[in-house]
């Protein structure tokens, strides 16, 4: 903020220090009382608006720069398609060359971001309002932080709607389309998104058309449209092949293949997932490739090829961990569970079902928790406890009812085969 080289300002934050002026509560991070802080907002307000201006300027720009890099190594869901600001990056800007490293830095950075990005919106300063949420998104979606991550994807779409932005409009919009489905908020993700295709039409942006029509086939898929969601992925992945962006088209490869096997098309769904396994593998893309295997082993539990389908799921619940993607996690505990029960190991299934259920309810991730609900009241039947097996399918009907998902019907012809 003051300009000054990065020797310069430790040994002034040291002096500070020395005067007991400011706190060290981690090394590194410095904290000033809350007269202090209030006494230093009196004296900067009398300093002079430019220099206060391009001071704050500095402060954003360090942010979201160190950001875009940061969210393009932990990209899991879709790419940043951030724009950095027009100045080059800060010669003092962290090495971030790893995941752990951005992780690490987005998750210490994470309280500042949110205010830098707020105030960003509030002061007028459109791009980093926008951008700064767009680069956390999906490390915010990951760690299971849904409601900040909401409430800064709204605080750029407000930023870009008063900025006349179209492209951040759209990119605001797509974010919010992801966190709805995500929390089970269908209608909502289905209005994003639909708003956000238009857009990216109206400015013939194929990239951003190809994810926003993967996202809102996702949504149709999870609500059991699977005709509208056909059509929504063919459109998708032919604009990623048209632009050559291989990790997109094998993201549509994953959401299509899940399209093929709820219908009955178990050769199609193999091959569209062995597909895009093969593809992120040969790109490097890690975080996606759990993607893949999940769905691959969940086709190979319903051919019968059970060690296959064990070693695809343990394969991608060790990349979710070593990702720290808690929603990956519970999504494969889940496949886990039903692969035991499938087997009748009804002990190793609830056990997996339960930790998938502690990580969904943490998380705020409706139908996940539905998922592992079921799962549970799956195992209580199999083991002759038909109460406990029925309060647990009643609860999953529940909340698979209340978000609209495809589970609805499923749990509903279980309950009627016990004469309910």
């Amino acid at each position: 903020m003051g300009g000054t080289s990065l020797d310069a300002a430790s040994r002034l934050l040291d002096e500070l220090y020395d005067q007991h002026l400011l706190a060290e509560p981690a090394p590194g991070r410095y904290l000033l009382h809350d007269l202090l802080r209030e006494h230093a907002r009196t004296l900067a307000a009398a300093d002079d608006p430019a220099d206060s201006g391009a001071a704050t300027g500095r402060l954003l720009d360090y942010y979201l720069h160190t950001a875009l890099v940061a969210g393009q190594l932990v990209a899991t869901r879709t790419a940043v398609q951030g724009r950095p600001p027009p100045d080059r990056p800060p010669d003092f800007a962290p090495q971030l060359s790893t995941f752990q490293h951005a992780a690490d830095w987005l998750e210490t950075e994470r309280p500042n971001l949110h205010a830098a990005a707020e105030h960003a919106g509030a002061s007028g300063r459109s791009l980093h309002a926008i951008q700064i949420p767009a680069a956390m998104g999906d490390f915010m979606r990951a760690r299971g932080h849904w409601n900040q991550a909401a409430a800064l994807h709204q605080t750029a779409l407000a930023a870009a709607r008063q900025a006349g932005d179209l492209p951040g409009q759209a990119l605001a919009l797509r974010q919010l389309g992801i966190l709805g489905w995500l929390t089970g908020d269908f209608r909502a993700a289905a209005a994003s998104l639909v708003s956000a295709v238009a857009l990216y039409r109206q400015l013939g942006d194929k990239p951003g058309l190809a994810y926003a029509l993967n996202h809102l086939g996702k949504v149709h898929q999870l609500t059991g449209d699977y005709a509208a969601a056909a059509a929504s992925l063919q459109q998708s992945l032919d604009l990623f092949r048209s632009v050559g962006q291989r990790v997109g088209e094998a993201d549509v490869l994953t959401v299509l293949g899940r399209v093929q096997r709820e219908s009955g098309d178990y050769p199609a769904a193999t091959a569209s997932h062995q597909h895009a396994l093969d593809l992120f593998r040969q790109v490097g893309d890690r975080p996606f490739q759990a993607f893949a295997l999940d769905d691959l082993g969940l086709v190979q539990q319903l051919t019968g090829d059970y060690a296959a389908s064990a070693a695809c799921h343990q394969q991608a619940l060790e990349l979710w961990r070593e990702h720290g993607n808690r929603l990956g996690q519970a999504e494969v505990l889940n496949s886990l569970g039903e692969l035991s029960c499938r087997t009748s190991d009804t002990d190793r299934s609830r056990a997996h079902h339960s930790q998938a259920l502690n990580i969904a309810r943490d998380i705020g991730a409706p139908r996940e928790e539905a998922r592992a609900l079921e799962g549970l009241g799956q195992c209580h039947l199999q083991d002759g406890n038909p109460d406990d097996g029925l309060g647990c399918l009643r609860q999953a009907l529940s909340i698979y009812q209340h978000i609209g998902a495809s589970g609805t019907r499923r749990v509903q012809e279980t309950l009627r085969d016990h004469g309910l």
